[in-house]
């Protein structure tokens, strides 16, 4: 797949593009309700979409900036499109506008078991800073916290 575009959420009607990918990806998605609120947070979360040339929504990531600081809250690619650069062009965009809002370090979690995602935030720089005992639900699972310095 070529590139994607990466481009900001423009209104609360995508949500339910993202609300399809989280049901696609995680085993305890967040709401419509949680993404509503977040909405309603300017300046601190912020929403980034994936996009095909046809328009198909196949990614997101949602973060916040708090001083000096992002929080990767959700990264998430549709099963089908996976493995195909859009989490990286997602990463690049987040981390590039991140450092433009002024943060100069990221961090988030990440299930253990997931290696996959795990290859990616190594590939950014991220390092393991510390483990959450039993952070995820269903199932029960440990998340390891990751931090990058130096945003670009």
């Amino acid at each position: 797949m070529a590139s994607c575009i990466i481009e900001p959420l423009s209104s609360a009607s995508e949500i339910d593009e993202i609300l399809a990918i989280e049901e696609a990806s995680f085993s305890s998605p967040w709401t419509r309700e949680m993404y509503v609120a977040e909405l309603n947070n300017p300046g601190v979360s912020y929403f980034y979409l994936a996009r095909t040339a046809a328009r198909e929504t196949v990614g997101f990531c949602s973060f916040w900036h708090v001083l000096e600081e992002l929080h990767i809250n959700n990264l998430a690619v549709l099963p089908a499109h996976r493995r195909s650069r859009i989490g990286t062009d997602l990463l690049l965009r987040v981390l590039g506008d991140g450092a433009r809002l002024g943060a100069h370090r990221a961090t988030l979690e990440v299930r253990r078991s997931n290696e996959a995602a795990q290859k990616l935030y190594e590939k950014f720089g991220f390092t393991i800073a510390g483990v959450r005992r039993l952070y995820y639900s269903n199932p029960p699972e440990d998340a390891l916290v990751l931090w990058r310095d130096g945003l670009p």
